[in-house]
């Protein structure tokens, strides 16, 4: 059976026709072939067949070309380095020589060309020459090379992003590319995380969390995970970032990796928080405003509807005393009385927080009014609180109504006292401070007295801080309070050009600062301050004792601080040295005597007078205690006489 595609030859004659047919054929297709340049060289590289793809690409024809060394195609800078005899010296030692370069063609143009040279050699195996094939690339060259820049301009567009982190990662996780936008936001180089999990950017509670992992899960199922949150620096700082991931897949659908971009926008939201915060301050006045103004108008009407109750009673109480009415009719009108003064206290606490209660502002130094006041506060704080007092030194001069600062306090000192039912801490503090504008909501820039009361108790959830200036808002049980204490505080302050700040968190305790312009100064550039009364320290440690001799020199017109002991009467000269007189007991707790004090006073503050009380024997006293002498000594029980005898003695 014979193959329909092979002639059978019958004799050498016809096989050698057959076979010069086959030779014919394919010097034809060879021939006929147009995007190919196929022709051969002899031995030394000369052309011994051209073809018309040849002639297409290279614009020889046959007749110019044959017989022409094939080095005629190279540029001058390939022949100069000998490429031509290289690539057949290469072709014969290894069988193939392959290579790509610039190619000249007849009218000097350049084009680029891929290119193949194969030995040929007869039955024998004898070298008789090469074949080359050459084909032209120049437009798949040129695509190539617009891709290459394409992506080198990509790259360096990327690269030279600083406001962004740009980087890949593995389908994994693992980091395989850094931009300079991202060390700069992350602090890492390159060398430091390529080849790193990206989870090690997250927080400690993030990661065990497991939202890296889940960023990654999101991003492969729904093609692109968008979060913001917290991230970590080298240093270990943090910044708020908003990040965005997005899958990578190949043109085959596979997931090859991801894209992450991260952009540091911490100053943004501190923006966007400064801006709510503004908001919710601004409807805060505004709601406190227009509460103020209807609260104001309820409490004029209603101390009118009173001044008419209260004129009634005093008829009434008139005419039944003229007619012999009985006792209890008398009874039931002192009742009603009562009644009216309760009513007119409460108008008068509404007025106060609607700012309409007329006060008598005097320039007054905040640390002296305090210290006046100190007895009454620590007796309101309570026995289970521990009270402390830190004065700042030098103080800015105020101008307050010296009645209201008094009853401010003492509101913000029982409220913190009721926060602590188990007993706690309560710190009463003032300083100088300089604001910048929008510092404290509701103040200009300049400066300011801050006093600031400040507990250890329950501390006030949000929905509670917000209300808590509000008048008759209180948590307190029926009957506890009226919820008017912070109001007039808040009244009061605003009305004296000031600020109420609440700083409060549940579980961390209140702290209630009150913000109190700075007192402009006169064109001589000296505050306008009143002249100061003569101020005393007394140093007593029993309370019963101290309230006496605070109400003896409060009669004589001074200006009272105390101290419990020597030790802290010596606090309360470091922060205020402003004392005229020093009025301590001899004997005293926590092994200071009031004769160590005086000693102490005497060498650090030589110009403050000195007095020492006690209830044993004078000559005793002298005889006991070296140097007592020095000072003016009071034997008790003393009379306000006696103070005032010894006030005017040297000393």
């Amino acid at each position: 059976m014979t193959n329909d595609r092979t002639p059978t030859v019958a004799n050498p004659l016809e096989r050698r026709q057959t076979l010069a047919n086959y030779e014919q054929r394919y010097e034809m297709l060879v021939a006929s072939i147009s995007d190919y340049a196929i022709y051969m060289l002899d031995m030394d590289g000369y052309v011994s067949s051209w073809n018309a793809g040849a002639e297409r690409f290279k614009g020889y024809q046959a007749a110019e070309i044959l017989g022409q060394h094939f080095s005629r195609f190279y540029t001058d800078e390939d022949r100069a380095s000998g490429l031509p005899a290289r690539a057949l010296a290469i072709a014969m030692r290894e069988g193939r020589f392959e290579g790509e370069g610039w190619r000249m063609r007849k009218d000097g143009t350049r084009f680029f060309a891929n290119v193949v040279i194969d030995p040929i050699r007869n039955a024998a195996g004898e070298l008789v020459g090469f074949a080359k094939i050459t084909r032209d690339i120049t437009e798949r060259m040129r695509a190539q090379e617009a891709l290459r820049e394409s992506e080198q301009r990509f790259r360096l567009l990327v690269q030279g992003v600083t406001d962004y982190a740009i980087y890949m990662l593995s389908p994994e996780g693992l980091i395989t590319n850094w931009n300079i936008g991202a060390q700069r936001i992350k602090g890492y180089t390159r060398e430091e995380v390529v080849g790193t999990h990206f989870r090690r950017f997250f927080t400690d509670e993030d990661r065990a969390a497991g939202l890296p992992e889940r960023a990654l899960e999101t991003a492969r199922r729904d093609g692109r995970f968008e979060s913001e949150g917290w991230r970590v620096r080298k240093d270990g700082t943090r910044f708020w970032a908003s990040a965005v991931l997005d899958q990578i897949r190949d043109e085959d659908g596979r997931l090859i990796g991801f894209a992450k971009i991260t952009r540091d926008i911490t100053e943004k939201r501190k923006a966007a928080e400064s801006l709510e915060q503004a908001r919710n301050a601004l409807f805060q006045s505004q709601k406190m405003e227009a509460v103020g103004q209807l609260t104001g108008g309820v409490a004029h009407d209603f101390n009118n509807l009173l001044a008419v109750v209260s004129s009634g009673i005093d008829i009434l109480s008139v005419q039944a005393q003229n007619a012999g009415g009985g006792a209890s009719n008398l009874r039931v009108l002192d009742s009603m009385r009562r009644a009216v003064e309760r009513g007119a206290l409460l108008t008068q606490q509404l007025l106060s927080f609607a700012r309409q209660q007329p006060l008598e502002p005097a320039p007054h130094q905040l640390n002296a009014l305090i210290g006046s006041f100190e007895p009454v506060l620590r007796r309101a704080s309570g026995p289970l609180v521990n009270f402390r007092i830190d004065l700042a030194p030098k103080l800015e001069t105020v101008m307050v109504d010296e009645a209201r600062f008094e009853a401010a306090l003492l509101n913000l000192v029982v409220n913190a006292r009721d926060a602590m039912p188990e007993g706690g801490a309560l710190f009463l503090e003032t300083r100088s401070v300089t604001l910048a504008e929008g510092q404290v909501p509701g103040l200009g820039a300049g400066p300011y007295v801050c006093v600031t009361v400040r507990d250890t108790g329950a501390g006030m959830p949000p929905e509670v801080r917000e209300r808590a200036l509000e008048p008759f808002f209180t948590t307190k049980p029926p009957g506890k309070g009226t919820g008017l204490g912070l109001s007039q505080v808040y009244g009061f302050i605003k009305q004296s050009g000031g600020e109420v700040d609440i700083t409060t968190a549940p579980g961390q305790g209140t702290a209630i600062s009150l913000y109190l312009p700075a007192a402009l100064e006169t064109e001589a550039g000296v505050p306008a301050v009143a002249p100061r009364p003569d101020r005393v320290l007394i140093v007593e440690d029993d309370a019963l004792v101290m309230e006496l001799a605070t109400e003896l020199f409060h009669a004589m017109g001074y200006e009272v601080l105390a101290a419990g002991d020597g030790r802290e009467a010596l606090r309360v000269l470091e922060r205020d040295a402003a004392i005229d007189v020093l009025f301590s007991d001899v004997m005293m707790p926590n092994g200071m005597t009031g004769i160590e004090l005086a000693r102490q006073v005497r060498e650090r503050y030589p110009a403050i007078k000195i007095i020492l009380a006690s209830g044993y024997p004078l000559p005793a006293l002298r005889s006991q205690h070296e140097g007592i002498g020095d000072f003016v000594l009071l034997s008790k029980p003393y009379r306000l006489a006696d103070l005032a005898r010894h006030l005017r003695m040297p000393g």
